[in-house]
């Protein structure tokens, strides 16, 4: 598959964070010296949702394919003020991304025609990115070491930008190299081990 021409964004500021987070857990993150173009107050606010917006870094990366550019964690309190994301002030939790509240809210602020989807079969991603342009794609984070299998299946988002009978495409917000970052290309039979059947497609 050729490239996408989708601009890529890590849901961290620096994208080559990754591996530290892996190893050493979200406090990593206070060693990013690019975290104030997140949009975040301090750098702790920072830590606190870098770990939770692979869902606005997708919607990041939707955005900037049409020319706008948003800071990733402005879009995250936008999405908050829909129910996209149920911050828990007691015990610091953040849960989300939760689909319905996201659908309104990019269609509200962004114009974008975007629908929840569940029981997708994965041979079905190809006739979906025929009407859609883009497919939010739950799946395992272990996706970016895709010669491993994963002990479950979802609890990470993807931006999957083509599909066709065979292979799939997509860009990884916590790919931990370049070759699993950006137009990541991989046998539709390997997506299928790390894909949890649901998602979001959007309009471009």
């Amino acid at each position: 598959m050729q490239q996408s021409g989708v601009p890529y964004f890590s849901q961290w500021e620096t994208p080559d964070m990754t591996l530290p987070v892996v190893a050493e857990g979200a406090q990593a993150l206070l060693g990013d010296p690019l975290w104030h173009h997140s949009g975040a107050a301090t750098i702790e606010e920072y830590v606190r949702w870098a770990v939770n917006v692979c869902g606005m870094a997708c919607l990041k990366m939707i955005l900037a394919a049409r020319g706008e550019i948003h800071p990733t964690l402005e879009l995250a309190r936008a999405c908050t003020a829909y129910g996209g994301y149920v911050v828990n002030d007691v015990d610091a939790s953040i849960k989300g991304l939760i689909y319905a509240p996201f659908v309104r809210f990019v269609s509200d602020r962004f114009a974008l025609g975007a629908e929840t989807m569940t029981g997708v079969q994965t041979t079905a991603l190809p006739d979906i990115l025929s009407k859609r342009r883009f497919f939010i794609a739950s799946v395992h984070p272990g996706i970016r070491w895709p010669e491993r299998e994963p002990p479950a299946k979802g609890g990470h988002l993807v931006l999957v930008t083509a599909a066709s009978p065979q292979t799939i495409r997509f860009h990884n917000p916590s790919g931990h190299d370049t070759a699993s970052q950006a137009d990541v290309t991989l046998p539709l039979a390997v997506f299928d081990r790390f894909f949890a059947n649901r998602g979001i497609s959007v309009d471009g």
